[in-house]
């Protein structure tokens, strides 16, 4: 693939790659394997690959590397990165698919080309790959999760968990309340946060839960 000639990789076995760019649509209709299993190794590679990166260039601890972490691989940066590399322009989806390849697929093939990778050419070549993408990002400090309550959800995502924000109580004044907000994931309450206005509490919310799933 033209791709991955900027990287230096010749990948040796080409129906590894063909299925880590095929949708299930498309596996479908013609009987053969989609990018899912790969996928799922993919993401394994890619959280090791970032994790030793935060811990070997920060000296943040467990719960700011997590969240560092979570900024660059959520499902936004996933498909930032894949379609600066041209992945999204040779994915292959059923006919009823073509007018709608989301940036959930445009992710997961991010995930499932490394998965690729990594079987063909090992993890060194897998890490170099992912670095020379991601790393520009980093140092550019680009922000792809704008709040905490984005990043719990993505948290939440990769655990196919249930994520719920429950109103406790608001009191006060018409012009100066204060609401309390529990966050709720799996019909547990992981997270209060407080302020003076609903967003806000939210907001507090997530992030007591984040601090607390880092623990």
């Amino acid at each position: 693939m033209e791709f991955l000639k900027k990287f230096n990789i010749k990948i040796k076995d080409y129906k590894l790659l063909e299925t880590a760019l095929t949708h299930s649509s498309y596996s479908n209709e013609h009987n053969v394997e989609n990018y899912e299993r790969l996928e799922f190794l993919g993401d394994s590679v890619l959280q090791l690959i970032t994790s030793e990166y935060f811990f070997k260039n920060t000296n943040y601890q467990e719960g700011e590397m997590t969240k560092l972490r979570a900024s660059y691989v959520c499902e936004q940066a996933l498909a930032e990165y894949s379609k600066k590399i041209g992945i999204d322009k040779i994915i292959r989806v059923g006919q009823g698919q073509i007018k709608n390849i989301n940036d959930t697929i445009i992710a997961d093939c991010f995930e499932s080309v490394l998965g690729a990778i990594y079987l063909d050419q090992g993890f060194e070549v897998a890490k170099k790959y992912v670095l020379d993408i991601i790393v520009p990002y980093i140092k550019e400090e680009h922000n792809f999760l704008e709040d905490y309550k984005s990043l719990l959800q993505e948290c939440v995502q990769t655990d196919k968990k249930s994520l719920e924000y429950h109103l406790v109580s608001e009191s006060g004044p018409a012009h100066d309340k204060t609401f309390v907000v529990e966050v709720v994931i799996d019909n547990i309450v992981y997270g209060v946060g407080k302020g003076h206005s609903k967003k806000i509490a939210e907001q507090q919310a997530a992030y007591d839960a984040i601090k607390k799933r880092a623990m």
